[in-house]
């Protein structure tokens, strides 16, 4: 047996001291116990410097099998992380350590098992590393820290260095455990630092600050600040990341991320007023035609237009089916809208002169006041018709009709922005909508501005006359 002498083992124990206070110095929290009794717990988290691809794979020496279909599916489970749980090393530091004896490794544990229990071969690497006279606690701290001790175990590929292969009795399990001690780890650290802020050019902790998905962080205030304002005015388009690049992008934001900085009531209106944008942009919405609900209706994406179904909406709110084209209730695909059968109805009963027995048939079977009341539905029908053919051009995009007053042909619809030309209803490229007024050949061609007389226009004042 070594004798050592009182001097030596006076040396050992300022030697000890002083690793513990450098690692206490430099990784807080990362060591606990009490140095007295030279009982001592490291628990040594593993963070890369960047992401790495972790595959996890069903540990086969288990002899466990399974004839259901999903063993496959669960038999190996692939992620990406930055971090892993921390390795808990329980020791004892002998007397004479770190002069003439290592370190007593009582275990070894990873948090979630990660690591097959005890793992003996690194515990043979970790006592291997231990030089007489020299302390080895730092040294493990950073061999671990860093991943290093994943290549000597042959867990990371040595080939690319981003891919770390992990056996597990369950990788179904283990893979939804690593995932989130990973973004809880990301979460603790980004909370640590400081940052900042484009917008104020404050340095901000991060407890206080956004980050976005794009990357890009600012302080919460700012943001709160700023998108409360883009709500407020009704801009929701400009509620998104306020640096440059994402602004020239047009990069909105999140609704994660939105919900973390703005109130409930904000949050409500941001939400109507993307609907309400929606609905502005999708021509083929219409609104339910009970007066208690007024729910917009978007048209049914399975079905073709000229089968008849087409024109069947179903309210998400109040369950009433009803007719696109007539708003009545539902009355098939093939049944054509009461406002058409009225239109027939009217025209056969004007085919008859007037006092004949068809129109007297036609009064005694649907009563004279509603037949009188459909002709005048009729004849207002039609003068609307003809007015808005004759003074108004439809948009080809949603068939909106518009009326110019003054200006060129180029017309752009407020409702779908679909370009157009005034004069003929060409649709016309946003890109160069011009051109259909400068192609020799066309019917428009020279017919961007419609020119009248001014004899044509001119109107003499009363008491004046023209000479």
């Amino acid at each position: 047996m070594l004798s050592i002498s009182d001097a030596e083992l006076l040396e050992c124990k300022g030697l000890r001291e002083e690793e513990y206070g450098v690692i206490e110095s430099i990784h807080p929290g990362y060591s606990s116990g009490d140095i007295a009794t030279n009982v001592l717990k490291l628990e040594i988290p593993v963070d890369f410097p960047d992401a790495k691809t972790v595959t996890i794979v069903q540990d086969e020496t288990l002899g466990l099998t399974s004839t259901s279909v999903n063993t496959d599916m669960h038999a190996q489970q692939i992620i990406s992380v930055s971090s892993l749980p921390p390795l808990v090393i329980s020791l004892t530091l002998p007397p004479s350590y770190p002069l003439y004896s290592p370190p007593h490794i009582a275990s070894i544990h990873a948090n979630h098992a990660w690591l097959p229990h005890q793992c003996p071969p690194l515990r043979a690497i970790l006592m291997k590393m231990w030089q007489p006279g020299e302390g080895v606690l730092y040294n493990w701290i950073e061999f671990i820290r860093t991943g290093e001790f994943l290549y000597e175990l042959s867990f990371m590929s040595a080939t690319d260095g981003h891919t770390i292969q992990i056996t597990h009795p369950s990788p179904q399990v283990l893979a939804p455990l690593l995932k989130a001690f990973d973004v809880s780890a990301k979460s603790i650290q980004f909370s640590q630092n400081s940052y900042p802020c484009p917008i104020c050019l404050i340095s901000v902790k991060g407890s206080r600050c956004v980050q976005l998905n794009c990357g890009h962080i600012f302080c919460r205030s700012c943001l709160e600040e700023f998108w409360k304002m883009c709500i407020a005015e009704g801009e929701v388009g400009r509620v998104g990341c306020p640096d440059p690049e994402c602004v020239k992008l047009g990069r909105e934001a999140d609704v994660e991320d939105i919900v973390r900085v703005v109130t409930q009531t904000e949050m409500r209106r941001y939400r109507w007023l993307k609907e309400k944008k929606a609905l502005e942009k999708d021509p083929s919405i219409v609104h339910c035609p009970m007066t208690f609900c007024q729910n917009p209706v978007p048209k049914p994406s399975d079905q073709n237009d000229g089968s008849g179904w087409e024109r069947l909406r179903s309210c998400s709110r109040c369950s009433f089916s009803f007719c696109a084209f007539c708003r009545r209730t539902w009355h098939g695909p093939i049944t054509s809208c009461p406002i058409a059968y009225s239109e027939k109805l009217v025209l056969e009963y004007l085919a008859h002169s007037e006092g004949s027995i068809g129109r007297q048939s036609i009064e005694t079977r649907f009563g004279r006041t509603n037949v009188l009341k459909l002709i005048a539905t009729y004849e207002e029908e039609r003068a609307n018709k003809e007015w808005l053919e004759a003074s108004t051009m439809a948009c080809p995009g949603c068939q909106i009709h518009v009326e110019k007053s003054l200006g060129c042909n180029h017309m752009t619809c407020a409702k779908c922005h679909q370009h157009f030309c005034y004069r003929c209803g060409t649709k016309l490229p946003g890109s160069d909508p011009y051109k259909h007024f400068s192609t020799t050949g066309q019917p428009c061609y020279n017919k961007l501005f419609d020119f009248q007389a001014e004899t044509e226009e001119w109107q003499p004042l009363e008491g004046f006359e023209a000479h």
